[in-house]
């Protein structure tokens, strides 16, 4: 049996190895904080903390996929969470109608930055800079008259500091939040039937699967992992607002790129956007949806992350763009183009911020923070390099 593990961790490294990554980083943490990082409180403030990262990297990662970079998202979250916090506090908006105008103000950005990328071939580096600047730029102006501006609407501070109701205390489990471990255990249950239906549908059209005790196995560790999880943060408050907008938007994201014929064109344009072109898909009018998601999910990153602060600011999205490439690098992407997982974003998301955190609690030094943090991401790049050469 270790050898079948053996070999299937080694023609799955590039898919495994960021799971292993994050385990590795958790166990080490937990040690030597002596159980802090585990501890519920403190499990539930990184999930929080990860959440406008994590939708920022679900977006990067198909802006990577199609050979592109986006590094104007971090300041346009900031410039958006600032619109929606002067929509609210000054325009006497109603936070039903904030929401979806400033997440269309988002779709308009995106595609405004695919423009000279898909019509006149300029780079998007240069063109996603160009709007760094300009984001950058319009933050300060709405915000130069005070600086900070609070936001005090119950519901819009919810979605980053609220989570999901209980039921009352029926006499069994007082203490924890059973709604919370209700969906861990749906989750789990959904996740085994989905992986189950997968493997018969594979082993008809005679694809490779995995052994039966690897599969078990699998589905084990997975289920483990995802009960230890619901069970520590039931013991706080249970799953929050911000983890449950991060579960919506990586459900759909991943349905969209595993089970959609736009999904299929978003990875043939990354593996060869000539052969797309020729084959009949439109390269220009992908990268106007990827870019149009991209400017989207930056919405959704300034709508979290100004709910959770309950306030907008100067510095709002200060290298958020850099963390969510991070991430996605961390979670699998390629540069190459072609290649990667939402989920794998996500992963690489709680990567990134768990290393941050465990090293708070220790009391390193954010210089050394940065240092390690720049050594994770180089090793992601030369992770995915030497892979990529060995599969040839």
């Amino acid at each position: 049996m270790f050898k079948n593990l053996q070999n299937l961790l080694r023609q799955n490294i590039r898919e495994y190895g960021m799971y292993i990554a994050l385990f590795v980083i958790m166990v080490i943490f937990t040690f030597t904080t002596n159980g802090i990082f585990i501890s519920s409180r403190n499990l539930s403030n990184l999930l929080n903390q990860t959440g406008y990262i994590a939708v920022l990297a679900v977006g990067m990662t198909l802006v990577i996929v199609i050979r592109h970079v986006d590094l104007s998202v971090g300041f346009l979250a900031g410039f958006i969470g600032a619109i929606a916090a002067i929509a609210l506090e000054k325009w006497g908006w109603s936070v039903y109608a904030v929401i979806p105008f400033v997440l269309g103000l988002g779709v308009i950005a995106g595609l405004i930055t695919a423009l000279p990328v898909a019509r006149l071939g300029i780079p998007s580096f240069v063109a996603s800079l160009a709007g760094w600047l300009i984001y950058r730029g319009l933050l300060l102006l709405v915000t130069e008259s005070t600086g900070t501006i609070s936001v005090t609407d119950s519901v819009f501070v919810a979605i980053g500091n609220g989570y999901i109701p209980d039921i009352p205390e029926i006499g069994i489990l007082n203490g924890v939040h059973k709604v919370t471990l209700l969906l861990g255990v749906i989750g789990v249950i959904f996740y085994v039937m989905s992986e189950i239906s997968d493997r018969r549908k594979k082993q008809n059209y005679n694809f490779d699967v995995l052994p039966m005790n690897m599969f078990a196995i699998k589905l084990l560790f997975v289920a483990a992992i995802v009960g230890g999880v619901t069970w520590v943060l039931a013991g706080y408050n249970g799953i929050s607002w911000t983890v449950v907008v991060v579960l919506v938007v990586v459900a759909i994201y991943h349905f969209i790129t595993t089970r959609t014929v736009l999904g299929r064109h978003i990875y043939a344009v990354g593996g060869n956007p000539e052969a797309a072109e020729l084959s009949g898909i439109s390269v220009k009018r992908i990268t106007y949806i990827v870019f149009g998601s991209m400017g989207l999910l930056s919405s959704l990153s300034g709508i979290l992350f100004t709910s959770r602060l309950q306030s907008a600011t100067t510095t709002a999205g200060t290298l958020f763009e850099l963390d969510a490439i991070a991430a996605a690098y961390v979670g699998g992407v390629s540069a190459a183009g072609g290649v990667g997982k939402v989920i794998g974003s996500i992963i690489g998301a709680l990567v990134m911020l768990s290393l941050t955190s465990g090293m708070n609690l220790m009391g390193v030094g954010i210089a050394y923070q940065y240092i390690v943090r720049g050594a994770v991401l180089v090793a992601a790049v030369i992770f995915d390099v030497a892979t990529r050469r060995g599969a040839r």
